[in-house]
């Protein structure tokens, strides 16, 4: 065991410069801000002293273990260290029984970092694998090597990873100019200076690796002159003293068969992508070497199955006849029929849908539910149980299909397919959802039994299950609004998302999965609010959860009030869906967003303005009453709607109030519409001249008469079913 502060050499003015130049602290880092930048999950877990149990991957001199240095400066827990390459089991046991004694003696956690964790083997990966599951130790482990593949996988379970990745040029620089100008740990005591060129050839061939450039760095300064010279003196390094100080960094080559798995890895993808031209140059290359033919096509089915899936049935048919011709003619004329599956699988259309059998076990692992009563055995036991009471026939319907829940009722509303828009999938997509839609409409009532079920027979034709249906549409319809602002967004995981007037939620949580090494943060404009989605949220591990503030008002948080609440004053991706209710000053708005957006950052709406809603006149012409009246009615509605008021803004308004705040902006126009049942209170509410602005308008232009014969024609046209109730909304983009 080693503690981390203790090693030889390491951070002292005698130690290598790499050693003494990393990082004391989280501003010191040097790159990695997708994963340690302002508001970054990573950031904001070390700075809580929240640190689960991690696995820093990447190149070497990408920081792993600086940031190791950093935890170590910066927790409340104690600190240990191992090395894998010179630690055993038995170095494993002493550090495990220290933090044990210091869990339960003086309840202090213990982080223990783990260098080149994956040189131990299995033996000693399961040796530590219990300790860090009872939290006696919370592991930071540092490795080179993919940790997918060289760490256990229980290991890695329990474990967030975090990618580092090489430093860019910019990066190696900024390290380079910190070395130069620290007078206590760098060369800030003299006055360094390079040829033309000679720190350039430093960082470009350092290759985005910190330790090789600082190296080098050493190497040029400290020979050029006598050292260590007289404080002040200047150190001129030449192009050629910064060539002979660093040489070409060796191609790090795979072992072990990684070669082997890496191209079978660029062919699937290639396959995956569409891509036939790459796919034969993949499955060119792994003929030429030798590789088997029936590892080939043993992959290639299952892909015919993960990849392609329902959107082609028939690919899992072709690929299996290709290897049963490939089995009867073999090599050399065998290459038509690998080429013939691999081809077809490239231009195939693709889903992956197959996966949601994976949810499905996982769910079964969650929840082993039984049986609904109305889907048993009733051969059995129906006397004497009731088993299989309930049941709908679906032959007996139309389309020989019934509503019914088929589902567990504790998984009741749980979704696992969900059928892309390709091949064969796409042209069996709407039916599927339109028969998902029902039944989940079924499962909405406060009441419904097993074995209740809506169908369109004779014997439900009530308005009940219209209202069923109804609210099942427009679940789907904000699902569509959801999916057209985050579809105008090129989001990674690491960014910072604000979502705007978030109360619903809708766009939080899918942020939220988005951003998993970002941050997901929302405004809402009420206490309660906020405990509710915190309430949603309190199943996540605190520093995974969104962050949530009240700010009431139309416009956005200052960067101030941000960083305040956030830890974050910029953000990649400000969203929100129907944030006005009535008109404000969108340039303000426009503004205030301006002031939150990073670099490349875009802000996208979605917003339904009054004036582009539908038309009490537009419904009952549609109903085949053509008369003056409705006429005279139109006119008056589009009147009302010119007249001034919060009422009246429109896409061109919005517009110009970005585009004034120095916004790029592209702005869609969304046909929207939904089957909605009209009630005699939404239409009193409509029809009300005193307390109705609307009302009051309508009533005043057409008089007492006419206004209440609209009304009672409006309420008769209600009692015949739903309305197809259609609106405009805007979907607008704004970049900087």
């Amino acid at each position: 065991m080693s503690d981390l502060f203790t090693v030889q050499g390491a951070g002292t003015p005698d130690g290598p410069l790499a050693d003494r130049m990393r990082p004391r602290t989280l501003d010191d880092v040097v790159g990695q801000d997708h994963i340690v930048g302002p508001g970054r999950l990573l950031r904001r877990a070390i700075q809580a002293d929240r640190l689960s149990s991690v696995i820093f991957y990447g190149p070497p001199g990408t920081g792993k273990t600086s940031l190791a240095r950093v935890i170590a400066n910066t927790t409340r827990a104690y600190f240990e260290s191992l090395n894998a390459v010179l630690a055993g089991i038995k170095d494993i046991r002493e550090a495990i029984d220290r933090s044990d004694d210091r869990r339960r003696l003086y309840g202090k956690r213990t982080i223990l970092f783990v260098d080149e964790v994956h040189r131990w083997n299995k033996a000693q990966q399961d040796a530590l694998l219990p300790w860090v599951e009872n939290g006696t130790v919370i592991l930071v482990g540092a490795t080179t090597e993919n940790p997918f593949f060289e760490v256990n996988r229980a290991l890695v379970s329990r474990s967030r990873i975090f990618q580092l990745k090489p430093l860019t040029a910019e990066n190696l620089r900024e390290a380079a100019q910190r070395t130069l100008a620290d007078k206590e740990r760098g060369y800030g005591k003299w006055r360094v200076s390079f040829e033309e060129g000679a720190l350039e050839h430093l960082v470009e061939v350092a290759g985005g690796d910190a330790r090789s450039l600082l190296n080098a760095l050493e190497l040029a300064i400290e020979t050029s002159v006598p050292w260590p010279p007289a404080e002040g003196t200047e150190i001129p390094v030449s192009f050629e003293a910064a060539e002979e100080s660093i040489q070409r960094r060796a191609v790090l080559y795979d072992r072990d068969g990684d070669y082997h798995f890496d191209t079978i890895s660029a062919f699937i993808k290639s396959v995956r992508g569409s891509d036939p031209d790459a796919a034969l140059y993949w499955l060119a290359k792994m003929v030429r070497a030798g590789e088997d033919p029936s590892f080939i096509f043993r992959r290639m089915i299952i892909l015919a199955s993960e990849d392609v899936g329902l959107a082609d049935p028939a690919a899992i048919n072709v690929v299996i006849s290709c290897a049963e011709a490939f089995d009867r003619i073999g090599f050399p004329e065998g290459n038509f029929p690998l080429a013939h599956a691999c081809l077809y699988l490239a231009t195939a259309p693709k889903s992956n849908t197959t996966m949601a059998f994976f949810d499905a076990l996982a769910a079964v692992d969650k929840e082993d539910a039984e049986v609904p009563n109305n889907l048993r055995d009733a051969n059995r036991d129906k006397e004497g149980f009731g088993h299989g009471e309930g049941y709908i026939y679906p032959h007996a319907y139309r389309d020989h299909w019934a509503a019914q829940q088929y589902l567990p009722k504790k998984l009741r509303g749980k979704t696992f397919y969900n059928p892309s828009r390709m091949g064969y999938e796409g042209k069996i997509r709407e039916a599927v959802l339109q028969k998902r839609e029902l039944q989940a409409a079924l499962i909405m009532g406060d009441d419904v039994a097993d074995g209740e079920f809506l169908s369109w027979s004779a014997s439900s034709k009530g308005r009940e299950g219209w209202f069923k249906r109804l609210e099942s549409g427009r679940s789907g319809l904000l699902l569509r609004d959801r999916d057209a602002i985050l579809g105008q967004c090129s989001i990674e995981r690491h960014h910072r998302i604000l979502v705007a007037s978030a109360n619903d939620g809708l766009l939080l949580w899918e942020s939220l999965r988005r951003v998993s090494e970002g941050l997901a943060a929302a405004l809402v404009d009420s206490e309660a609010a906020r405990e509710a989605l915190l309430q949603y949220a309190s199943t996540i591990d605190e520093p995974e959860q969104p962050l949530i503030a009240v700010h009431k008002g139309p416009l956005l948080p200052s960067p101030e009030e941000a960083d305040r609440w956030f830890e974050c004053h910029s953000f990649d991706h400000i969203l929100a869906r129907e944030p006005w209710r009535r008109g404000i000053g969108f340039t303000a708005f426009a503004e205030s967003a301006g002031r939150l957006l990073a670099e490349g950052g875009d802000v996208v709406l979605l917003q339904s303005p009054p004036r582009m809603g539908e038309r009490i006149s537009r419904i009952l012409a549609e109903n085949g009453t053509a008369d003056a009246l409705i006429h005279r009615l139109a006119e008056a509605e589009e009147a009302f709607f010119a007249a001034g008021g919060h009422w009246t803004w429109d896409a061109e308004t919005l517009e110009h109030s970005f585009t004034a705040a120095g916004f790029k902006t592209t702005l869609t126009v969304l046909d929207q519409s939904e089957e909605r049942l009209l009630t005699e209170r939404d239409i009193a509410t409509w029809f009300d001249a005193d307390k109705s602005s609307w009302g009051g308008f309508i009533h005043k232009t057409l008089g007492g008469e006419d206004f209440f014969a609209l009304k009672d024609m409006l309420l008769r046209r209600a009692k015949q079913g739903p309305i197809l109730w259609k609106w405009r909304s805007l979907l607008f983009r704004g970049g900087q």
